[in-house]
């Protein structure tokens, strides 16, 4: 090995040989488990962040896991088409060539997002094998791969002829940036700062008005009617009288309907049937017909003067004016409320009257209701069911229809007539479906539909196949939790529908990763970090290791550059230590770990320690406790075997007797290699290149066998006393740097050990308190028979046995009573020098406030180490 740990000479070269050895390839075997994970496609323009990153790496964790634990682990790579962001992307490219979408045609500009998909689509790709994911590349699907569009056709009129996708004049939410309807999913609201303008609507010839309250008065252009409660008294003269609409002069009637609210502002509801959904309702009920005042691109369409062509917010702006100089407006107040956004393009979204295509949803949300309650679908962590079920008990009808051209267009199909024909079959070449020559509808899929088939599609459903009967379905999703509504509640359903089972049994949710400060990663903050450019500096292991300690599912996480470098260190630390196991073997050596081993009480205790690894870092992972199973095998590597075990094996190493020695050895690389096999799932790079290095290694690690648990090694006595063991030598090390003993100084120890059998095992220890808690001789004797002094000794008490160390043995008190009075004297003085800086008023008033709470914190710490440091010379004053 080299003697630098370097994961950049070898984490490629190693990914390369896993790839072209086909170790990510599963196949159907009959006589193993199978084990499978879908990943969640990524825009296939996208790029790779830190999400994607963390995402990735606990499915990798998961499935390298279960690859070796002998599992035929098939994990489903894909990218989806992504059809608002991947078209705007072609669209702003012709628009820059100085070209729009319409000149091009819909064949042309579908070449054109094909050629971006092939020139960009790759890229992610090769990221994420940039950070070592182990998926099945052989499987690769995209969401508008043949077998994807087969089964979008087939679902698609499946729910067409079961009653569940109808076509209808409903209100949407309309993208103005990207000229399509989007589903409630695809909405985020903000809470914002607005205004509520109230205006003036006069009766029918007449001096009297009524108020009305609006957050958008632009809208006024397309009131219908005026609407109050029916049981509210105020109004009972007014019902069918007519209002005259300000500006516009329609006169419109006052009607009468339980959906307002008396007690809510004034009490009178403007009702815009072709904006508002529950405008539309009421518009409904009252056979009030529609009328469109907003259009695709959120401008006032024409037939309304010089409002005509405006913008709906440079319209809000002239027509608040004309209505205050008109005496219209009797005041405005200001106030919170919620505002939606398209998640997609981030422009505030526009409802609107449209003609588009829905899937029912009340049939469908039950499956997924009845998949949760009956436990069929677990969770994690629990506590997101609860807006699962939230979000399904209030769902509405899905709006599936997207006004754009990538994607995948609707297999719906007019005859010359007007009649409508679904079918999974193309036209012929003269644009016939049997014999009849039809049109196709224009409009897509959200993206979301085909997306939805995600976990069966890819396996190649609905054409059944020996490989979907085997890893379907999928065991866990690992997945963000902001796209819960998005994409995991629609593969239920639709799962739930088409194949009558869950898609997977687990969801592993995952939060979001924050700068250090605690806020979302973004453009404008310009806090956002490239997981390759960590890489890149410090290695993939490191990146991958550092997401996942200290991250528990659904919780977000911060990002801090100085746990990248913690696990960069534990990386190097695990190197070194090989490369010190490594350099105490020769090729000669009998390196066979079998029951000839001699093992001696320190050997016993890594053994056991490793067994009680092996127990807890499976059961976390069987319970995809990910965080936990990865600092326990750190705490194993840093603390029990490189910090303990290798100190305690030098003592041998160094001997004269080559039996102990050959057994030592045997015992240091057995525990190395099965910890690098407990460690490969988290850090597959570093842990393949040790393990290529080792004498008894086999094929490649990504394919060696999980450790187990060994019964033989239930060493519990031994484990306890080599644990008190390891506190009684920190004890005895706080003791000495408490003193400030030099390392060149020992002291004797007595030990006395609670029993018989202790004082055997604790006989076998002594050699190692000479070695790490400086010692010059060490004593064991049981405690009911130790009748030597005890005065004047400090005792350290642990449960098996307990240390008497000699202070007079450790100090010079002459020395140390002139260093503690030097201390003294350097304390007295920053404590005066800390007070007349804060006694002077023009440091105080001028100084930032940081800066003198600073000092006055000093001043307290040299205050408190004067009076520790004052009790430590008293205490050996007299000696």
């Amino acid at each position: 090995m080299d003697t630098k740990y370097n994961p950049s000479e070898f984490e490629n070269e190693i990914y390369k040989k896993w790839e072209d050895g086909g170790y990510f390839h599963a196949d159907v075997i009959k006589d193993k488990k199978p084990f499978t994970i879908v990943m969640p496609p990524p825009n296939v323009t996208g790029q790779l962040h830190l999400g994607h990153a963390l995402n990735n790496t606990i499915q990798d964790i998961i499935i390298r896991y279960k690859r070796m634990a002998g599992f035929e682990a098939l994990w489903i790579p894909g990218t989806d088409h992504a059809s608002i962001s991947t078209e705007a992307k072609v669209v702003n490219k012709i628009r820059s060539q100085g070209h729009t979408k319409k000149e091009l045609g819909r064949e042309k500009f579908l070449e054109e997002a094909w050629a971006w998909t092939d020139e960009y689509g790759g890229t992610i790709k090769k990221q994420l094998r940039t950070i070592g994911v182990s998926c099945d590349w052989d499987a690769d699907s995209f969401t508008m791969d043949e077998n994807l569009t087969r089964a979008v056709k087939h679902v698609f009129k499946k729910m067409y002829d079961d009653g569940l996708i109808y076509q209808g004049d409903r209100i949407i939410n309309w993208d103005p940036e990207a000229e399509t309807a989007i589903s409630d999913a695809e909405v985020y609201h903000v809470e914002k700062e607005g205004n509520l303008w109230y205006i003036k609507y006069f009766f029918e010839d007449s001096d009297e008005y009524i108020t009305i309250a609006t957050t958008r008065p632009e809208t006024m252009f397309g009131d219908l009617a005026v609407a109050v409660n029916p049981e509210d008294p105020r109004f009972k003269d007014k019902i069918g009288k007519n209002l005259v609409l300000p500006i516009i002069g329609r006169k419109i009637p006052l009607i009468e309907d339980s959906y307002v609210d008396m007690e809510y502002g004034t009490g009178c509801v403007k009702i815009t049937p072709s904006h508002d959904p529950n405008d539309f309702e009421v518009g409904a009920r009252h056979n009030l017909g529609q009328c469109i005042v907003i259009d695709s691109k959120a401008h006032v369409v024409e037939g309304y003067g010089k409002y005509s062509g405006l913008d709906r917010y440079e319209a809000r702006k002239l027509l608040v004016e004309q209505l205050e100089d008109e005496g219209y407006l009797e005041k405005i107040e200001t106030l919170t409320h919620a505002v939606g956004y398209s998640e997609r393009t981030n422009v505030v979204i526009e409802p609107l009257i449209s003609k588009q295509w829905f899937v029912k949803m009340d049939r469908l949300a039950q499956l997924a209701i009845d998949a949760y309650r009956s436990e069929e679908l677990e969770l994690i962590p629990d506590s997101l069911g609860k807006t699962y079920m939230n979000w399904l008990n209030n769902i509405r009808d899905w709006t599936i229809s997207r006004q754009l051209w990538w994607g995948h267009r609707l297999p719906v199909y007019y005859t010359d007539d007007g009649e409508i024909i679904v079918s999974e079959e193309d036209p012929d070449e003269e644009g016939k479906l049997n014999g009849v020559h039809v049109t196709q509808e224009e409009d897509t899929l959200d993206t979301w539909f085909s997306s939805a088939l995600w976990p069966f599609a890819t396996l190649g459903w609905p054409i059944e196949n020996e490989k979907l009967d085997y890893f379907f379905p999928t065991d866990i999703l690992v997945t963000g939790y902001d796209i819960i509504f998005f994409w995991v509640i629609r593969m239920v359903f639709s799962s739930m529908y088409t194949t009558g089972k869950v898609p997977f049994n687990h969801v592993l949710f995952t939060g979001l990763i924050r700068d250090p400060q605690g806020r979302k990663m973004s453009k404008s903050l310009g806090n956002g970090v490239d997981p390759i450019d960590v890489v890149n500096q410090y290695g993939a292991d490191a990146l991958r290791f550092t997401l996942i300690t200290g991250n528990s599912p659904g919780n977000d996480m911060r990002y801090d550059e100085n746990r990248i470098i913690a696990s960069r260190n534990f990386a190097n630390k695990l190197w070194n230590a090989t490369r010190f196991v490594l350099m105490n073997i020769d090729e000669d050596d009998d390196l066979v770990f079998d029951d000839n081993t001699e093992l001696a009480l320190e050997d016993k205790w890594i053994l056991k320690r490793l067994n009680n690894v092996i127990e807890e870092v499976s059961r976390n992972l069987e319970k995809y406790e990910i965080g936990l199973a990865a600092s326990r095998i750190e705490n194993f590597i840093w603390e029990e075997y490189c910090d303990w075990y290798i100190e305690f094996a030098k003592l041998r190493l160094n001997g004269d007797d080559e039996k102990e020695k050959s057994d030592v050895k045997k015992v240091l690389l057995y525990v190395l290699n099965k910890m690098i096999a407990l460690l490969h799932p988290f850090m597959p790079f570093i842990t393949e290149e040790i393990y290529s290095s080792l004498p008894d290694k086999k094929d490649m690690l990504i394919v060696e066998k999980w450790p187990r648990f060994r019964e033989e090694f239930e060493f519990a006595s031994e484990e306890s006393t080599v644990n008190s063991a390891i506190e009684a030598i920190t004890a005895i090390r706080n003791q000495r740097a408490t003193l400030n003993v030099g390392a060149k100084k020992k002291q004797d120890l007595i030990i006395l050990a609670e029993n018989q059998e202790y004082k055997d095992l604790l006989d076998g220890l002594k050699g190692q308190f000479v070695n790490l808690a400086n010692s010059n001789e060490v004593n064991v004797y049981l405690k009911d028979e130790y009748t030597g002094n005890k005065e004047n000794l400090v005792n350290l008490v642990f449960n098996e046995f307990s240390v008497l160390m000699s202070l007079d043995d450790l100090m010079d008190y002459e020395q140390e009573r002139k260093r503690l009075k030097d201390e003294i004297k350097r304390l007295e003085g920053e404590i005066k020098r800390a007070s007349g800086k804060l006694n002077n008023e023009n440091f105080v008033s001028k100084a930032p406030e940081s800066v003198v709470n600073k000092e006055r914190e000093k001043l307290d710490n040299y205050k408190d180490l004067l009076e520790k440091t004052q009790s430590s010379l008293d205490e050996i004053k007299d000696k």
